[in-house]
């Protein structure tokens, strides 16, 4: 009789790889999130370089007998999709490639039990109980990583401390307390090499902090900061988004913005109900269903505020590019929302508005459960304090009254009238409601600005297009969450230019960059093929959203 057999170190060594950060980096990391998911308030770190030892020990719930016996299936988890931000107790089973040994030791209720385990070869980790050695106190669970290289940095205690701000930022800073007390009611404490490390808010000269309130939330659903400094180290580029104070990605990319100063603008978003849009792994968010329609939907506000603050800074590059692909825009949403019933997919990436319009699974419609309560159009919730962002239907839920309108305040100066899209109000001027009447107010840089003020019409967050320069790329162009990003560096871009076809060129981009995302690969041709019907039936088409088509003032013969 044969037996199926798995190449473990090899297994590992792909698990190492799905990871962007170095292996020590990922290890530490990952331990510390499982930490975290377990209920911990404290957690300690002690390096041992004279014995090339790492002990992590936590004072969370500890496991039961069973559950520890499973830890050591590296194919085994006790989490669903959206649960947590440790994935599979990953960072000790990537720990055995870098360790002669690993004790595992945990607390909890009556249970006290440890085991040792290693990587005997590329096909064997044998594991034992073992009397536990007292690595932990009271309850929670302690690990010790003996490694392999004295060397290794993972034995530096400067190095732990840096890793665990960085990828723990929240943590670390006073200002999100209030959003992370919801999660964390007693906080989360660190100590490495029995020094507690220190928690302090780090005002920039520049540093300016937002929050964003979605659904009809009183309070702020995602909180953060965005500042501006010439000497801003290059990790720290961009915007990074958090959850429950693990830091999952950061940059531009992800975000759709391309500021003209991109070096030397950065921040940090704290959204605690993105936990539930994590991908299995943990490193990314889900891009497909219900979870999906969530993750846009807090990407679209983020965007929102992070484009008033740099039009404040006087970076105006993602104004000037929104006018070139607007008309190809609408033109696009057109041909997404015939095709969305043909390709679900896509559905996510449809515009979504009150009336006519498709709309993404939510709360209460369909069967696909939504971990947050989101809703498909942004509006300014004016009744919500300091009106932050808010996404609605365009009206109050089923079986609630409709909440009576403002009165309208006195007459604003029409060169202080906020403008549309994504600019941002004149000068420092914030708009407020307190009492149900419209105030203005002025705010210092470092106030926490409203994320959708003076807004006409509720906001989108479908499809975009933009454009970047990649001469060494022979993509014409990526998809990037719901952004297209068009290579005009490409000689086909060049060449569509010269001959006034940059249309099509943009169109047969849109539609190779969404194949991948919408068929398999083997039916691309077919999308491809019926995309570009579609777009070329909505080029002559007489829709237009919102409002009636203008009749045409030329005369009959």
């Amino acid at each position: 009789m044969g037996e199926t057999r798995v190449d473990l170190q090899h297994l590992l060594e792909d698990l190492r790889d799905a990871y962007t950060g170095a292996l020590e980096e990922t290890i530490l990391t990952e331990v510390v999130a499982n930490a975290l998911d377990s209920g911990a308030t404290r957690i300690w770190l002690r390096a041992n370089p004279a014995d090339a030892a790492l002990t992590i020990v936590d004072d969370g719930r500890g496991m039961q007998r069973r559950e520890l016996a499973r830890y050591h299936d590296v194919a085994a988890t006790t989490k669903a999709r959206g649960e947590g931000i440790g994935f599979a107790g990953v960072g000790i089973k990537l720990g055995l490639l870098v360790s002669r040994e690993v004790v595992t030791e945990t607390r909890r209720g009556a249970t006290h039990v440890a085991t040792r385990w290693h990587l005997a070869s590329r096909h064997r980790a044998p594991w034992k109980w073992i009397p536990p050695p007292g690595l932990t106190v009271s309850r929670g669970t302690a690990v010790r990583l003996t490694l392999a290289n004295q060397l290794s940095p993972l034995l530096d205690a400067g190095y732990l401390e840096e890793t665990l701000r960085r990828h723990f930022e929240p943590l670390f800073d006073p200002a999100f307390d209030d959003l992370l007390r919801r999660h964390y009611r007693d906080g989360v404490a660190f100590e490495v090499d029995e020094r507690k490390l220190t928690r302090a808010d780090v005002p920039g000269p520049e540093r300016v902090r937002i929050s964003i309130r979605l659904g009809r939330r009183r309070t702020p659903s995602a909180a953060g900061f965005i500042e501006r400094n010439p000497l801003l180290p290059a990790d720290r580029e961009g915007i990074a988004i958090s959850t429950f104070g693990k830091v999952i990605k950061g940059g531009w990319d992800w975000l759709g913005l391309a500021p003209a100063a991109r070096a030397h603008i950065g921040g940090l978003i704290e959204a605690p109900d993105l936990a539930a849009c994590l991908t299995l792994s943990k490193n990314d968010f889900i891009r497909s269903g219900a979870r999906d329609a969530s993750y846009l939907a807090y990407r679209k506000a983020i965007q929102e505020v992070v484009s008033r603050q740099l039009a404040e800074w006087g970076d105006a590059r993602d104004a000037e590019t929104r006018p070139r692909s607007a008309r190809l825009e609408r033109d696009l949403e057109r041909v997404l929302e015939d095709l969305a019933d043909d390709f679900p997919l896509l559905r996510s990436l449809v515009d979504r508005r009150v009336g006519g319009q498709k709309r993404l699974p939510m709360p209460g419609r369909g069967d696909e459960r939504v971990p947050a309560p989101l809703f498909a159009n942004m509006s300014v919730d004016e009744s919500g304090g300091n009106g932050g962002a808010s996404l609605s239907e365009g009206g109050p839920p089923a079986g609630q009254p409709e909440s009576p309108s403002p009165k309208p305040g006195p007459p604003r100066p029409q060169e202080e009238e906020p403008s549309l899209g994504d600019r941002s109000l004149p000068g420092n001027e914030r708009l407020s409601v307190e009492g149900g009447q419209p105030q203005t107010r002025l705010s210092a840089s470092a106030e926490t600005p409203n994320t959708v003020i003076g807004r006409r019409r509720p906001a989108r967050y479908g499809l975009l297009v933009q454009f970047e320069s990649r001469p060494d790329d022979s993509e014409l162009g990526r998809l990037v969450d719901s952004t297209i990003w068009i290579n005009d560096a490409h000689p086909a871009y060049a060449r569509a230019l010269a001959s006034r076809s940059l249309g099509y060129h943009t169109a047969l981009a849109v539609a190779l960059a969404l194949a991948p995302l919408a068929v398999e690969a083997r039916d691309e041709h077919t999308f491809i093929t019926q995309f570009l019907a579609h777009w070329g039936s909505a080029h002559g088409s007489n829709r237009v959203s919102g409002r009636r088509a203008k009749p045409s003032r030329r005369p009959h013969l």
